[in-house]
């Protein structure tokens, strides 16, 4: 449903995809890219580094009043305008000096964070990265990270409160927060009020690629971080050559997590991104963004989930060098085109810029910086890949674009480089000890990545790679599978919650009529867009000319394709949750809209209906999506609810139903909605576990208003396992 975006999107995305059919070369030879970026600004590393969009923005609306966040622990100090002018000049430049690296470095993008797990010694494990650009960069010594923790540090009550004063809004002092109304100044730990068991630890930078391009080169730098988790949950501050300050939270050693999940964190084609743009906000990517940014500076979260498309590759077509290939209307054309050096290095540029662009700019940017993430793939990083025939997949350009998304996904969101980490996860072997090491793909030259890491000592989150294995007829293979559920037996005993996290929904209305119809070689709509003929050339894909939807409908886990894969995973994992007394809840996005899908024990008829708590088969799919990209048309929001209300009887084999919880019976404003099973507004979700009930607490937090940048929460429980258990695996 990504591609579904309305008539006027479709318009204009065909007018921009008309611009770009015309390539041109610069004075080198070389062609001119769709998007070149130039180092960063130190002044913006680790905060806002608003979009820079293609043409002129619309002045921004004015500033409304909000709500200011103050925080009460260990605030970064801070001095207003008027302040200054009472001082003498040393004393302003003493006071507005900022940290500069030394030695200096160039930031492409970053830092960026990566959470891994947490150990049996209760070792947090994570790393940071950043990409410097070597002609403006000192590597003599080697970058380093520094990262100071005291874990005597007495959590806050309150770390943050909203307070109505009817002032305007900061999301917290910050050296590059353009919406902050205070002047932040370095900050110095006063050493009086470290405890003796402060620690600091200085890590070294690893390299672990290096991109060459247009430009010059570029070197990723890799730093490892292992924290001792304390009583309390404690920030971190950390900084690269000593640079500007920067911190995250880790949890106490016997906490569960706080967390937050998103999904589409991009627009679709043709879609304006001025229309999402709020009053006060620099962009429509940020006031979602900027939603969560206020409630982790209310309550921090320890991790931040990326539930597939962290960002829209779709540009990649517009790419110039790649004009020839994508304007062959037949799909022979395009399956038998070289794979030249030019294309190449044409696929490579546009994801490294479009990942540096992507990860540094905006209020994304600060979540990357503040909140260590763990990131599935899906769709829209390699739009629709492995749903496509055989014999498309196979195509030279098309395989090359696949496997080289797929190498730098692991690269800008894993922090992992084969040729470097290589490809042993056994324990002790790799620098990520929650990765798990599949089978190689079908086109995608690499093996897959699955995670499985600690969110406390009762909830684990397994992060299933359904992507480098994927065919038209297979999400992930045996091999995959068998490792994974090796790996799931081997999780400790306290754990009562598997999240599962699934791009795609598993748990979610079925839509085979579309399926059926757009497959049809009699589909007059397809032949048209085939000929170009009546403007409809935007109905079939530019690979195989398909119908556009076609690619996303063959991904869903309910497609004809994949429904008898679906049906043994969903009866192998309620197998796992009733051996190892675990609750299993999926995450998904995808679908720009927010639902809550269902999975229980069939009522009998006589019979009483089991309890959520007593029910091994009770598995709620939380769909979260979209943060960023808008949401489907409302004749698509009417057609997906109507279908929510279906009775599946696909699973009644396993005495299991399915089927959609009405979490949506008033919408934001509080009024009663007809469409109570879906959610078509931008939103993105809290979580965290309940330690009086055990129950995981999902919390979708859903956009009050298009753009307004505040959200209204939705909440369902995932209960905690309460079936009869004999304590044996």
């Amino acid at each position: 449903m990504d591609n579904i975006t309305g008539w006027h999107a479709y318009r204009r995305a065909q007018k921009e995809e008309d611009a770009f059919m015309h390539p041109q070369r610069g004075q080198d030879g070389r062609f001119l890219p769709v998007e070149q970026i130039t180092p960063m600004d130190e002044n913006f590393i680790g905060g806002f580094h608003p979009h820079v969009p293609s043409r002129a923005p619309s002045p921004a609306p004015p500033l409304p009043p909000k709500d200011r966040i103050n925080y009460a622990e260990r605030p970064q100090p801070t001095v207003t305008p008027t302040q200054l002018t009472q001082m003498s000049a040393i004393e302003r430049s003493r006071t507005l000096r900022v940290a500069r690296m030394n030695p200096h470095l160039q930031f492409m993008v970053g830092p960026l964070l990566r959470y891994d797990t947490i150990d049996e010694q209760g070792i947090w494990h994570g790393a940071a990265l950043v990409v410097t650009a070597d002609a403006g960069s000192s590597y003599e010594p080697h970058p380093s990270l520094r990262y100071e923790w005291d874990p005597d540090s007495m959590p806050s009550n309150g770390r943050g409160s909203r307070q109505h004063s009817g002032k305007s809004f900061d999301l917290g002092p910050h050296p590059a927060d353009p919406h902050s109304t205070v002047i932040p100044t370095m900050f110095q730990p006063n050493g009086s009020n470290l405890s003796p068991n402060y620690s600091a630890e200085n890590v070294p930078g690893q390299e672990i690629y290096v991109h060459g391009g247009n430009g010059g080169t570029f070197t990723f730098w890799r730093f490892m971080i292992q924290v001792p988790l304390g009583s309390y949950e404690m920030p971190v501050s950390y900084s690269i050559n000593n640079g500007q300050k920067l911190h995250f939270y880790v949890p106490g050693r016997n906490q569960n997590m706080r967390w937050a999940a998103y999904s589409c964190n991009g627009f679709s084609a043709g879609v304006n991104p001025d229309d999402f743009r709020g009053p006060g906000f620099q962009s429509g990517y940020d006031p979602c963004w900027v939603d969560l940014l206020t409630r982790h500076a209310e309550e921090p979260f320890h991790v931040l989930v990326g539930g597939g498309d962290q960002l829209y590759c779709d540009g990649l077509m517009r790419e110039p060098e790649l004009q020839d290939w994508v304007s062959k209307m037949k799909p022979e054309d395009r399956k038998a085109y070289p794979l030249t050096g030019e294309i190449k290095d044409a696929v490579d540029r546009f994801y490294f810029n479009h990942y540096c662009q992507s990860f540094r700019s905006g209020a994304f940017a600060r979540a990357n910086s503040s909140m260590h993430c763990k990131s599935g793939i899906d769709p829209h990083q390699i739009d629709g890949f492995g749903s496509y025939p055989d014999d498309m997949q196979m195509a030279p350009v098309f395989r090359n674009i696949g496997s080289r998304g797929y190498f730098y996904f692991l690269l800008f969101q894993c922090f992992l480089n084969v040729e470097i980490d290589g490809l042993n996860d056994a324990p002790g072997y790799h620098n990520n000890p929650a990765v798990i090491i599949g089978d190689i793909g079908p086109y995608i030259t690499s093996r897959s990545h699955s995670f499985l890491g600690s969110l406390g000592p009762q909830v684990s989150i397994l992060l299933l790679d359904c992507r480098a294995e994927r065919k038209k007829d297979q999400v992930c293979s045996p091999y995959e599978y068998e490792k994974v559920f090796r790996r799931v037996q081997m999780l400790p005993p306290t754990v009562e919650h598997l999240v599962v996290q699934l791009g795609i929904p598993i748990a979610y209305p079925r839509m085979v009529f579309l399926e059926t119809a757009l497959e049809s070689k009699f589909n007059p709509l397809v032949a048209m867009g085939r000929n170009g003929t009546m403007g409809l050339s935007g109905f079939v894909n530019k690979f195989n000319a398909e119908a556009e939807l076609l690619d996303d409908l063959n991904d869903h886990w309910t497609s004809r394709s994949h429904k008898r894969e679906r049906n043994w995973l969903i009866g192998k994992l309620q197998e796992i949750a009733l051996a190892k007394h675990l609750r299993i809840t999926f995450l998904s996005g995808d679908v720009h809209c927010g639902a809550i899908g269902l999975f229980r024990t069939l009522k009998l008829k006589n019979k009483a209906e089991i309890p959520p708590p007593l029910d091994h088969r009770y598995m709620i799919n939380v769909v979260t999506s979209a943060i960023v990209n808008t949401p489907p048309p409302n004749p698509v929001i009417t057609m997906v609810s109507s279908l929510a209300t279906k009775i599946h009887k696909t699973l009644h084999h396993l005495e299991t139903d399915e089927t959609m919880i009405p979490l949506f019976a008033q919408d934001t404003d509080g009024s009663s909605r007809k469409s109570k099973f879906i959610m078509g507004r931008r939103n993105w979700c809290s979580i965290g576990w309940d330690d009086m009930t055990g129950d995981l607490v999902c919390d979708l937090r859903v956009e009050k208003e298009k753009g307004l940048g505040e959200s209204v929460g939705y909440t369902v429980r995932s209960p905690a396992p309460r079936w009869a258990y004999n304590g044996r695996a």
